[in-house]
């Protein structure tokens, strides 16, 4: 799906409608008892990050979300049945956390507790003055520090629906998001009385945490993986890794905002040709770090590049339809190269010696070392994501259908980079601080990153050529 943000996904006039969840079933929800079962410790991370943020006098928006246009005049009660259907298919999105002093606790509401509000909120005639509005309510309503953190909204016209469906983040990840607009299409079209409904029920994402908890609780200090990351972080000096390349930001300085960068980077024959020559080695999340590791090593020149890999947790089949965060951490360490084939090695290397890392979430090995983590920044180590998106049902729509995963940009100290493969090649999307030297060292990455990608099927060893300015 092509990452985006509300500014450019292509928004147009119409009708707006809202959904929330309705005041019965907030009240129902004030008096539930807890639930036994425990955030994840990702989960966890992410609302007590935004405590820390909210309590150094900052609000710093983290939703994620989806857009996406279903054809044709707009029926409002087939698209509620099929929002709140969806809804009650993944637990998760009807469960939320409170606090008792500094711990955190979960509720969860029955299906027939769970109802949605309609409200029809107005005629918009200005695309530009919607997307103002779509974000500040937003940015409102799927707030990590509250609970219902979720909201949904269709813009309506005579011939099409655009659909948003927003969460804080504590409830989703990227393939998450992916499969929303197929899945929802579907309901909705049965809805119409057009066709049946497909699948069912899906694994609960509730489950998921209470399982990685316990598993994830059983190590202690002493644990291989822990050690690991012991080593890791030293070598990081006692932190977690940023983007190796200037960014124009002084210590000490208050949380800086953010820019997004979002645009395709090559077309399908040039993913196909790089896929093709990484393949040996892993494929194209192998070669995008590989290569990543040339260009910012010519642009920052630190003799090794670390990270952290994002890796889906979703290793059950019970877990591959289900809406949560299946995400965890791989760290690797690649030594300075001219020689991309040198770099595609060490990279395949590295994730194979540390892929089982991810299993064990890193809020849970940072409490291990016991080292003062307190966030200040709503991430806690910059990333670089590549996800083929190709499998997922509804994919080769994605264009037509004018899908898009949306993403908050509001302010934050790292580089955050998603390279998607889709049906018409790889698209890019990056959010940096909003600084001169951090927006020229980006375009210097995006451009030595597309070069490489187009050239290295020609040429089988090559040397990186600095990226020129832009």
């Amino acid at each position: 799906m092509r990452i985006s943000d509300i500014q450019r996904c292509e928004v147009r006039p119409g009708r707006l409608i809202e959904w929330t969840v309705s005041p019965a079933t907030v009240a129902a929800a004030a008096v539930l008892p807890p639930d036994p079962r425990p955030p994840a410790y990702i989960q966890e991370s992410h609302i007590r990050t935004a405590r820390s943020v909210r309590e150094d006098g900052m609000f710093v928006p983290t939703w994620l979300g989806t857009a996406f246009d279903l054809p044709g005049r707009a029926d409002p009660d087939a698209l509620e049945r099929a929002l709140r259907g969806w809804t009650l298919r993944h637990e998760t999105l009807r469960s939320g956390f409170r606090w008792a002093g500094d711990d955190m606790h979960r509720f969860t509401l029955d299906e027939d507790d769970v109802s949605l509000h309609r409200e029809v909120v107005g005629d918009f005639a200005d695309a530009e003055v919607l997307v103002r509005y779509l974000q500040d309510r937003f940015d409102a309503a799927a707030n990590a520090l509250g609970w219902p953190n979720l909201i949904y909204a269709a813009v309506v016209r005579d011939d099409s629906v655009s659909v948003y469906m927003v969460f804080d983040h504590s409830n989703v990840d990227a393939y998450s998001l992916q499969r929303i607009p197929e899945e929802i299409r579907e309901l909705y079209t049965a809805g119409t009385g057009a066709r049946p409904v497909t699948g069912g029920s899906v694994g609960s994402y509730v489950d998921f945490c209470e399982q990685e908890r316990a598993n994830a609780d059983g190590i202690d200090d002493t644990h291989a993986i822990v050690a690991r990351w012991r080593e890791f972080i030293g070598r990081c000096d006692g932190r977690l890794p940023e983007f190796p390349v200037d960014l124009g930001l002084r210590p000490g300085c208050a949380l800086p905002a953010q820019k997004l960068v979002c645009e395709p980077l090559v077309d399908a024959d040039a993913a196909a040709a790089f896929e093709a020559h990484c393949r040996p080695y892993g494929g194209s999340l192998v070669g995008i770090l590989a290569a990543t590791s040339l260009v910012v090593h010519e642009l920052g020149g630190q003799p090794v590049y670390r990270t952290v890999v994002p890796l889906h947790t979703r290793l059950k089949s019970a877990w591959s339809d289900s809406v949560g965060w299946y995400v965890g951490g791989a760290p690797i360490e690649v030594p300075a190269t001219r020689d991309f084939d040198s770099a595609l090695a060490t990279v395949r290397a590295e994730l194979r010696a540390n892929q089982a890392l991810a299993r064990i979430p890193l809020a849970r090995v940072l409490r291990l070392l016991g080292a003062d983590f307190r966030p200040t920044s709503p991430d806690m180590y910059s990333i670089v994501s590549y996800v083929d998106a190709r499998g997922v049902p509804g994919s080769a729509r994605w264009t037509e259908r004018k899908a898009y995963g949306l993403i908050r940009v509001s302010y934050g100290d790292q580089v955050c980079a998603w390279v998607n493969r889709l049906h018409e090649g790889l698209w890019f999307a990056c959010r940096h601080p909003d600084t001169d030297i951090a927006r020229r060292n980006v375009r210097r990455y995006v451009e030595g990153l597309r070069d490489l990608i187009v050239s290295t099927p020609a040429r089988g060893r090559l040397h990186v050529a600095e990226p020129a300015l832009s």
